[in-house]
């Protein structure tokens, strides 16, 4: 059975106030009047694998129960395990009475392929797979799919929806991205790009009305942290006049998941996106249009968690761990609502939730870094 409901905000208010006395205030930041802290908790990484399973319902509640009701996910991570994972870390939480539906913020996405379990074994298996998940029901064509593995057809969009759904045994999901939707400029122009894209946001403002999700935006990789020109840059200007043309100017385009971390700072350093005739940075540009900013990969997967420099440790005191001084760079962006980080053993968890006992940097200390010396 379905869990019902989505974030309100009384219920994430609540839950903020609740985890008061572990997390600071500066912790929890604001989503259409919701509460989000400032550290979430991210799906991808891991094994196809019962163990992995496992872990991911520990981790997940461990971070609910510690201060942190931002759960990402993905129907393709670990072949739609990662969703069911979750499911069951939320049937554990709600039966305990432990959160309620209404306190936590879920996103999913839809766009890469996602095989059902494990990986197809070889190219029959793959090829059968297709044939009986998307082609033969009319899901989608073979020529709708590019880079042999993306597609966002409204078709498309509607049945990874209701798959994600299912997985995670909600009956609304809170933001739903359209997932790495750059990956269509590998194969068609930019003038097809759009087009397709403004479908998959009607498909979205479609699904907003019956109920099926709050909101929606983009998850990105290179996107928006390219330079105009560049294959698979993406313009938040073109994105929106695409949600406007979907929806109108009261559309449901909210939220935007990108990189940003100290090997990835262009969101925050790079001046590539055009605002009322200047150039600015994302961050800037997703401020000024009320976008609301969640962040992928805040410590470089694993990557920026030891042997930082020293000036790291002198911008951001008082942690304990580089991968806490990461984090700490990441959610005190200006502009950032939530950093996200995988977080697949509980004491990862730990770790990383300690960080929300601090206040964000101040902007002066931020900026630390990026002046030259």
């Amino acid at each position: 059975m379905a869990h019902a409901g989505f974030a309100t905000e009384e219920g994430t208010q609540g839950y903020a106030e609740a985890h008061s006395s572990v997390c600071h205030p500066g912790h929890y930041r604001q989503l259409d009047g919701l509460r989000l802290s400032s550290i979430g908790i991210g799906t991808y990484l891991g094994e196809a694998d019962e163990a992995t399973d496992a872990a991911y319902r520990e981790s997940v509640a461990a971070a609910v129960r510690g201060g942190c009701n931002v759960i990402d996910t993905a129907v393709n991570y670990r072949f739609q395990r990662s969703e069911r994972s979750i499911r069951a870390a939320l049937d554990d939480l709600f039966a305990a009475g432990e959160a309620s539906r209404e306190a936590l913020v879920i996103s999913t996405k839809g766009g890469f392929i996602p095989f059902d379990t494990h990986p197809p074994q070889g190219q029959a298996d793959f090829t059968e797979y297709m044939r009986k998940t998307y082609f033969e029901p009319g899901v989608c064509a073979p020529q709708d799919i590019v880079a042999n593995c993306h597609c966002m057809t409204p078709a498309y969009i509607r049945h990874e929806l209701d798959a994600s759904l299912a997985n995670l045994g909600l009956e609304t999901i809170d933001v739903y991205y359209v997932h790495n939707p750059e990956t269509q400029l590998q194969e068609v122009s930019r003038e097809v790009f759009l087009s397709r894209l403004r479908d998959a946001f009607e498909t979205l403002e479609a699904a907003v009305a019956e109920g099926k999700i709050r909101s929606y935006g983009t998850a990105t990789w290179n996107g928006y942290r390219m330079s105009p020109g560049e294959g698979e840059y993406l313009s938040l200007e073109e994105v929106l006049d695409a949600a406007r043309a979907a929806g109108g100017q009261d559309h449901h385009f909210r939220v935007v998941q990108l990189p940003l971390n100290l090997g990835m700072p262009e969101a925050f350093s790079k001046p590539n996106q055009s605002l009322g005739g200047e150039t600015t940075c994302f961050l800037a540009a997703a401020a000024k249009n009320g976008i609301t900013v969640m962040t992928s990969g805040s410590i470089l997967q694993g990557r920026a968690a030891q042997g930082l420099p020293p000036v790291i440790g002198e911008v951001f005191p008082g942690f304990a761990t580089d991968g806490q001084r990461a984090l700490q760079f990441t959610r005190s962006a200006p502009g950032v609502a939530v950093a996200l980080v995988g977080m697949r053993r509980i004491a990862h968890v730990a770790e990383n939730m300690e960080v929300a006992k601090s206040p964000p940097a101040p902007f002066e200390d931020f900026i630390r870094l990026f002046r030259e010396e």
